[in-house]
């Protein structure tokens, strides 16, 4: 029961907290007219958020391992919430990216914390499926604060637009605090920051772990890249198309909530890397049919390039999770959030930078190196392929089967 609970209420979490990362995203042409802004200085609202996501990540995993994770994870989603409330009405850009830098360290409170207190409430049972929840949780709410922050926008300007996703994430928020059961397993450290960073130094160390690392960074890259510059891409010649139905673009994270939960399951059965290379490999393809002019194209490809990166985020977010040693395991999944930021922050500036200056084609050139870089990092790290490297079960029906 108390298992159910914590995927309940864990995928409210990702739902609140992903539709307020995100919903600014539709917004970003307007935001830009407004203030007069390039494409990547408009996506700094995006990439604020992130880079604060990012740097808080490490810190409270560690603080974490001391205090409890489910302290922090109801006070971060609560000043997530009370945050968007604010942001409406705040009479400049600066403070806005500001105020969205502090948003993204609430959000950090619980995303860079859900792979190690799944892995650990759950005593590892299923950590595939379960992962591939909450991922799947954090596509949907990614794709509906964008959505409705979209569609009411362009209706009602981008503070209306924020404020509507303000109010459903308040739902969501309040069904999290309710669900979250207390931990049963955790086994809280005194606050020495010797040992706590003992345990960070050998998540780092760990050269299995490298490869998940690696592909949260470069894969999150692209994705953020994409998605940051898509609402320009479609709204501009040849394409015109207005601001509301654009945002129905984001319609493309329903793949991302499929293949993560699918991918979680399949990999818990027959191991991670086949599943991790084949949604890379999905997302090449998807870039692919996104270089054309063709608007069917440019959505199906988005659909596709979706769908493969959540599989692969998943499957490496699950490998950590059964990876990292129990001293260690949420400062592993603090540097597989932080790292997973840090693409999403760069990707945001610099992939916005990059189509503005050079247009699409130069940018998906960029995009494609991102993820050859990725999967050979994943070959690399894989058990099978590092003479010596322990086995680690891949989780759920496939505890004992060597991962990758």
């Amino acid at each position: 029961m108390d298992d159910a609970r914590l995927r309940g209420a864990l995928l409210c979490g990702a739902l609140a907290l992903f539709a307020l990362l995100y919903a600014p995203q539709p917004l970003l042409p307007r935001l830009a007219e407004e203030h007069g802004l390039a494409p990547g200085t408009a996506a700094l609202v995006i990439s604020a958020a992130t880079f604060g996501l990012a740097v808080a990540a490490i810190p409270l995993g560690t603080v974490a391992q001391a205090v409890g994770r489910r302290r922090i994870m109801i006070g971060a989603v609560l000043l997530a919430e009370a945050l968007a409330l604010v942001l409406p009405w705040l009479p400049s850009f600066p403070l806005l990216v500001g105020v969205r830098l502090v948003q993204g360290v609430a959000v950090a409170g619980v995303a860079a914390l859900a792979t190690a207190h799944l892995a650990e409430e759950s005593g590892g049972r299923g950590i595939g499926t379960a992962m591939g929840l909450y991922v799947a949780g954090s596509a949907l709410g990614g794709m509906t604060g964008r959505i409705v922050g979209g569609v009411v926008g362009d209706l009602a300007g981008w503070r209306g637009g924020l404020l509507a996703v303000a109010g459903l994430s308040a739902a969501f928020t309040a069904l999290f605090v309710a669900l979250l059961p207390p931990e049963r397993h955790h086994r809280r450290q005194p606050l020495r920051w010797r040992p706590l960073l003992g345990g960070l130094g050998a998540a780092l160390r760990d050269p299995e772990l490298r490869g998940p690392y690696a592909i949260a960074l470069l894969g999150t890259g692209a994705f953020a890249t994409v998605f940051t510059a898509l609402p320009f891409r479609l709204t501009a010649p040849p394409f015109l198309v207005p601001p509301a139905l654009a945002a129905l673009a984001f319609l493309a994270y329903t793949a991302g909530t499929a293949t993560s939960a699918l991918a979680g399951r399949v990999a818990d059965r027959w191991g991670r890397l086949p599943v991790l290379l084949g949604g890379l490999v999905l997302c090449g393809a998807g870039l692919g049919l996104m270089l054309g002019d063709v608007l069917a194209l440019v959505l199906g490809g988005l659909v596709v390039f979706t769908g493969g990166f959540f599989a692969a985020h998943a499957v490496a977010g699950a490998w950590v999770g059964a990876r990292a040693p129990e001293a260690a395991r949420g400062q592993a999944g603090a540097v597989y959030q932080f790292t997973y930021y840090v693409g999403t922050s760069l990707g945001g500036v610099l992939g916005g930078a990059a189509y503005g200056t050079w247009g699409w084609t130069a940018t998906t050139a960029l995009l494609t190196g991102f993820l050859l870089l990725a999967a050979l990092a994943a070959l690399r790290s894989s058990p099978g392929r590092r003479a010596g490297a322990r086995s680690v079960p891949a989780g759920g029906a496939a505890a004992g089967r060597t991962a990758g």
